[in-house]
């Protein structure tokens, strides 16, 4: 059988606990040796203790722009939305490694 996107090479990966959520935000290569993020939410499902995942996939012609907008979309958050919310309560060192993803 082929493979698949899905099933690259993982050169780097960051696994974010949030709750019931975890995001893994991985570097894959394609098959001309261009290197590619994908960004996957998963989360449990409480009924069949299963897993949904979403997957986002991030060239790096997007990267820069990307990047910008998330920041700049979060920043919109933090100071115009919520000034007054302390985000840094969730702020704390994560030591997590991306196993069994």
């Amino acid at each position: 059988m082929g493979e698949s996107r899905f099933d690259r090479e993982e050169h780097f990966t960051k696994k974010v606990r949030a709750g019931k959520r975890t995001y893994y935000f991985d570097v894959k290569t394609t098959t001309k040796d261009d290197y590619f993020i994908t960004i996957t939410e998963s989360k449990k499902l409480y009924d069949d203790g299963g897993f949904v995942k979403h997957k986002i996939f991030l060239y790096k012609e997007d990267f820069n722009k990307f990047s910008e907008a998330f920041a700049e979309t979060v920043n919109f958050v933090k100071s115009k939305q919520m000034p007054a919310y302390d985000f840094e309560e969730y702020s704390h060192p994560s030591s997590d490694t991306a196993e069994g993803h």
